[in-house]
């Protein structure tokens, strides 16, 4: 069973072009990234992108790099197209990182893939974290996860859940998780999800593993104490970026 990093990376994005190629300390985005992806030690690191000059970033960053349409949905159909030209074996395990994820810990990478690996009977596995504040509870930009009593999810929303019946709405009930969006996947059940189109509840909340769960497709959560920083999705994300390198963080 081989485990591989790939990092979906569009080079359009619609809140802010271009992010992936953008100067994060003197580096690209991208290659902050892959350099997350290659510290994880799970193998081969891959770039799947709809643009030559992301590809050229990647390559010069030490990953391997493949050419895929610019008409995916998300990032897990284009990473569908790079298994399928690779040919890999429906049991290996691909680890989704986002491009524009350069502080992700490479523990995070492992611990997903090695909960995957250790779950038979998992198709996919993500990560969320405790929710502590009511900002982020209020917030449809964090995404709540409610897991079984084997740590399955049940169900992803951007609204608050569970609902606390009776209680301040307001704040977040004990147990609530904020889910992290980085996944890994078995080559198999990956193919399974993408033969789908996106699905009612998907469409709705605008969160793709929603189509994974409509499918029957099981998802094992890892809970992190710590969640890792914020990604980049905006201009306003990419200047606290490059002030947390700025501090050295």
């Amino acid at each position: 069973m081989s485990c591989r990093v790939v990092i979906p990376a569009r080079l359009e994005s619609s809140r802010l072009p271009g992010k992936v190629l953008a100067d994060l300390d003197g580096r690209p985005v991208l290659a902050h990234v892959v350099a997350a992806a290659q510290a994880s030690g799970l193998g081969e690191v891959w770039v799947a992108s709809d643009a030559p000059q992301v590809l050229d970033v990647a390559r010069a960053a030490g990953a391997q790099a493949a050419l895929t349409r610019a008409d995916h949905p998300s990032g897990s159909d284009r990473i569908h197209e790079l298994t399928q030209a690779q040919g890999w074996a429906a049991g290996d395990i691909v680890v989704n990182l986002q491009g524009d994820e350069p502080f992700m810990a490479p523990a995070l990478l492992s611990a997903v893939a090695e909960l995957l690996r250790g779950d038979a009977t998992a198709d996919w596995a993500t990560v969320a974290c405790p929710i502590h504040n009511a900002e982020d509870w209020l917030s449809p930009a964090c995404v709540k996860v409610v897991c079984d009593q084997q740590g399955r999810a049940l169900y992803f929303s951007r609204s608050g859940i569970p609902h606390l019946r009776g209680g301040a709405a307001e704040q977040p009930p004990p147990g609530a998780l904020r889910h992290i969006g980085l996944y890994a996947y078995r080559v198999g059940a990956l193919a399974r999800y993408c033969q789908h189109a996106p699905s009612p509840l998907e469409e709705l909340e605008k969160l793709e593993q929603l189509r994974a769960l409509e499918h029957g497709l099981r998802i094992a959560v890892h809970v992190a104490q710590t969640p890792p920083p914020a990604g980049i999705d905006t201009p306003a994300d990419l200047e606290r970026a490059r002030a947390r390198c700025a501090a050295g963080g």
